[in-house]
């Protein structure tokens, strides 16, 4: 891990590829993701995951004191993964949909470890993909693709920016980016800025894009700060952040969020709330892995 390079994508890397290789069902098959963390890297997470375990439950660290591999399941599954896992299922399922539809741009913004233009090698010539991240995760991330000898898509273009401090659309038209419609997708993201930093980002985004252009993310609701969810993984996912470094600030009521996107123009698609994402990912599963208790997805589209 570089000097300054997120953790958070690293983590959500190493859950991406935790569950393609021990979890069953799938809820989102990421076969790609194990390439882009080193071996060592898995190790040493799943190491500092394990040695943890009395910060996330004392009581599990007790039952399962001569079984590492559990402990791992349970930390994994129950603390780290359902998110990550979850809403990206969510995102490429509209995205694929919008593509059928016509769209030819997508712009993933975060996009840390995200590996869709290599899971769709058949959409190189017909969707054009703009990763936007923090130069030092992107240039670890081109690293990562080289140290796996795997080949960048054509289509996917790399816009080196910390949008969350400025954004600015000039990188993206340098790479071949057209004012037409377009998918974004934002995961991941707003729980670490301020409201008014989330109103201007989507704003500035969407002020010259097509009517039918759309956003895809991911918020926590009004009970984030208050909630301690199952097994205390809401009020540790807090402190977690906040110990890292990232720690989170923005938290909505759906009234609140229907009312941001209003203002900017936008109007909400489809929202899952917590309930419903359960529904649509996690049901009857035998392991534990369970919808996070504070957090929605969305899918808001320019009028």
């Amino acid at each position: 891990m570089q000097k300054n390079e997120s953790v958070t994508s690293l983590v959500s890397a190493f859950c991406r590829a935790y569950h393609s290789q021990y979890d069953t069902p799938k809820i989102f098959e990421d076969y790609i993701a194990k390439e882009l963390i080193t071996e060592n890297e898995f190790l040493d997470i799943k190491k500092n995951m394990i040695q943890g375990i009395q910060f996330f439950n004392k009581e599990i660290a007790e039952r399962f004191k001569n079984n590492p591999d559990e402990i791992l399941k349970w930390i994994t599954q129950v603390q780290l993964s359902p998110t990550p896992l979850a809403r990206a299922a969510f995102c490429e399922s509209v995205l694929l949909n919008e593509i059928e539809l016509g769209v030819k741009q997508y712009v993933i913004l975060g996009a840390g470890m995200d590996t869709f233009p290599f899971r769709y090698p058949e959409l190189k010539n017909s969707l054009n993909v703009y990763e936007i991240d923090h130069p030092i995760t992107q240039d670890s991330k081109k690293n990562r693709i080289a140290d796996a000898h795997m080949e960048i898509p054509n289509n996917l273009h790399f816009v080196p920016m910390d949008f969350t401090k400025e954004f600015t659309k000039d990188a993206l038209v340098k790479e071949g980016f057209k004012g037409e419609k377009t998918v974004v997708s934002l995961l991941g993201v707003t729980y670490y800025l301020a409201k008014k930093e989330i109103k201007d980002l989507i704003e500035n985004f969407f002020d010259q894009l097509p009517s039918g252009s759309s956003i895809i993310f991911d918020y926590a609701d009004e009970n984030l700060f208050h909630d301690s969810g199952l097994s205390n993984r809401v009020k540790n996912t807090v402190a977690m952040a906040a110990i890292g470094g990232e720690p989170m600030k923005s938290c909505f009521s759906y009234a609140e969020m229907e009312s941001l996107l209003e203002s900017v123009g936008l109007l909400i698609y489809e929202h899952l709330t917590p309930i419903e994402i359960d529904a649509r990912y996690f049901r009857n599963r035998e392991d534990y892995l369970s919808a996070f208790e504070t957090i929605h997805y969305i899918h808001a589209v320019k009028k």
